[in-house]
């Protein structure tokens, strides 16, 4: 039995990898296309635009992991039907289950691999992409990122007119209310430098209601230096420029943490957060569903109708996926429903029957 473990691992290996190369050499035949025009602005040359290429690779093998996967142990299967090679082991007293348990131990290990590459390895390479390209191209990393934001935290309102690379905000406004959520005073500065734990401000200007809190008597007061303490850190805001798929999963958990503490929306990215928790769930009920083909029609058919196949069932799963998601924000559904439902019926359907043709 492990004779056999082994080899149809090697072989959903060998056809997973395959699909991989394949897979990530379309994209960077068509990213690099996609450089070419500008290839010559500044010191951005040929080269350059192949290691900004390369560099992405990491997050493309992140994002297309589930695809890749089950063409690849589509394939794989379907050469050991069309070899005969699955009527045999058949025939040696192995049943489909436990094929199937095979399969699921394999694309598990595949899973395992590829989520360190998503979250390990795929930031940083990432990261450094754009920073390389930026900077071939001639432009200021700082200048790129220049953005607004507003932030709640706790009992202050924070708001950014200018982000200069995470670290240092220009035209920044602090809006402090007290226990009752009234407006208590106003800080104002033009340049705000941010160490990962407090906000020095540099002259400031303050803005505080009179005991009888009215707005038509205000007093103001300018100061040297201001700081003040924040319970957000750099990642934060870093992340704050990126898109909730953009984000790894530490930080997607740690935004809806601190959204949650300060009675802030969070679901877009609890949305993602789920959807990527089922991932892998997800992978194996496509790989459970596509078996039934491979142990049944799908015998005597072309390598390019199970190909066909495969593509068919990745998107649909890959349109379910998006539409829960988008009808969550929508209609305000529960993100954990919404992404576990399509995957909870296929999966069971899946099992199901394939304990029943398994008992034939």
């Amino acid at each position: 039995m492990k004779i056999l473990d082994r080899y149809i691992a090697k072989t959903l290996l060998f056809y997973t990898l395959g699909v991989l190369v394949v897979w990530i050499g379309i994209y960077a035949f068509f990213n690099f296309i996609n450089e070419v025009k500008f290839i010559g602005q500044s010191d951005y040359t040929i080269l350059s635009a192949i290691i900004y290429i390369v560099s992405d690779l990491p997050a493309v093998i992140y994002s297309h992991s589930s695809v890749v996967i089950l063409l690849g142990c589509l394939l794989a299967l379907g050469h050991l039907a069309e070899t005969s090679q699955l009527v045999i082991v058949r025939g040696g007293g192995i049943s489909i289950m436990q094929v199937a348990k095979i399969v699921i131990r394999s694309a598990i290990f595949f899973i395992a691999i590829i989520i360190f590459i998503g979250e390990i390895v795929a930031p940083t390479t990432t990261e450094y992409a754009e920073n390389f390209r930026a900077k071939a191209l001639g432009s200021n990393i700082s200048a790129v990122n220049q953005q607004g934001f507003w932030i709640k935290d706790g009992n202050s309102i924070i708001n950014v007119k200018n982000n200069f690379g995470g670290n240092v905000f220009g035209d920044i406004t602090l809006i402090k209310l007290n226990k009752t959520n009234q407006l208590d005073s106003v800080i104002y500065s033009k340049k705000s430098i941010f160490d990962g734990k407090n906000l020095d401000f540099e002259n400031t200007v303050g803005y505080k209601l009179n005991d009888d809190k009215k707005i038509t008597n205000i007093q103001s007061e300018k100061y040297q230096k201001y700081n003040t303490q924040v319970s957000f850190d750099q990642e934060l805001i870093d992340s704050l420029k990126k898109e909730p798929h953009e984000l790894s999963t530490w930080s997607l958990y740690k935004q809806i943490s601190f959204l949650t503490n300060n009675n802030l929306t969070a679901k877009a990215f609890e949305v993602e957060l789920y959807k990527r928790i089922m991932k892998p769930i997800t992978l194996i009920a496509m790989l459970l569903f596509s078996m039934l083909f491979i142990f049944g029609s799908l015998r005597g058919s072309s390598l390019g109708k199970k190909i066909f196949l495969g593509v068919m069932i990745s998107l649909f799963f890959e349109l379910a996926s998006r539409l829960g998601g988008m009808l969550s924000l929508r209609f305000d559904y529960n993100p954990l429903l919404s992404a576990s439902m399509p995957t909870a019926i296929v999966l069971v359907v899946a099992f199901i029957l394939l304990r029943r043709k398994s008992a034939r």
